[in-house]
């Protein structure tokens, strides 16, 4: 029930108002967010590097309503690009759908999608689509198949808790293997959308990791839960595969203690790094999804 009432909050302007004017705000967003600019994340992921770790470029905002936030979004990510290559971090970029005007342009969200896949290519990375509400779900998975044969190294994210992603990824094996971003799922959906009970959403991540050493290519492993990351590890050898043949990735703010000892043991390791002033619906997803957050906010707000 708490998860679902910091959802709720999410999507409240008054309650962001309120965090965001009071020091609590910025307290627990230092924990979570690299900063404000592009710069901040760069310092972030370069940090990160030294212990052996790679970044993921996370641009916060979602949910453009106009083709000029779309286009402001698209250039936005292409400097974030440039700029991996100007300083040669080792890092990622996620990409989410609704920034580059899906909820009004499939058409333009493809266009300039594939602009930031090209460049990306071009440099030596690649793009991740983030999975957004189901909403978007079939328009995003829509667009990951049409652009896959051209760009390989595209990943997608899909989310356990939805009781249709293993309908969604026989679909996608009907091509070349997928390659994906298992998460759990961090939006407020329906009973009959999605899983609640934690049991039930960690037996689908279980299952589905199985499914993605069989069947994808290259997984990448999205979760703190070391019970999670051991049974992909095991899943991996039962394929004939190793940890160096899959990714555990990670938040920034969230496990660094955990993101370390595997990197130090072998581990493909990659952290999310979000930057970006929209920093307000991303915080309350985190929150929700695990107590540990929670007990971080309310030090925050107590001054500690």
């Amino acid at each position: 029930m708490l998860g679902k009432a910091w959802l709720w909050a999410s999507e409240k302007p008054r309650i962001q108002r309120f965090v965001a004017q009071g020091r609590i705000g910025r307290r627990v967003v230092e924990r979570f967010v690299a900063g404000d600019t592009l710069e901040d994340a760069i310092s972030v992921i370069r940090a990160l590097n030294e212990a052996g770790i790679g970044g993921i470029f996370d641009l916060l905002g979602e949910g453009v309503t106009d083709p000029a936030g779309a286009q402001a979004a698209a250039e936005e990510y292409l400097e974030s690009i440039k700029r991996i290559e100007a300083t040669g971090v080792d890092t990622t970029v996620t990409v989410k759908l609704t920034q580059l005007g899906l909820a009004f342009d499939k058409g333009t969200c493809i266009d300039l999608l594939r602009v930031l896949a090209a460049e990306a290519h071009a440099i030596g990375t690649y793009v991740e689509i983030d999975m957004e509400q189901s909403d978007y779900a079939t328009d995003t998975i829509d667009i990951f198949k049409l652009l896959r044969p051209d760009f390989p190294d595209l990943r997608l994210a899909l989310q356990a808790y939805l009781r249709r992603t293993l309908v969604d990824l026989e679909a996608l094996a009907g091509g070349q293997p997928p390659k994906v971003r298992l998460v759990k799922g961090a939006y407020a959906e329906p009973t009959e959308l999605a899983f609640q009970r934690d049991h039930e959403i960690d037996q689908q991540y279980r299952f589905i990791t199985d499914w993605l050493f069989d069947r994808g290519v290259d997984p990448a492993i999205a979760t703190h839960d070391a019970r999670l990351i051991q049974h992909a590890r095991v899943s991996a050898e039962t394929h004939g595969k190793s940890v160096k043949d899959f990714e555990v990735q990670m938040l920034y703010g969230v496990r660094r203690d955990l993101q370390e000892r595997l990197a130090s043991t072998g581990y493909r390791v990659r952290v999310y790094v979000p930057f970006g002033s929209a920093w307000y619906p991303y915080l309350m997803r985190r929150i929700a999804e695990r107590p540990a957050n929670l007990r971080l906010f309310l030090r925050a707000l107590a001054g500690k």
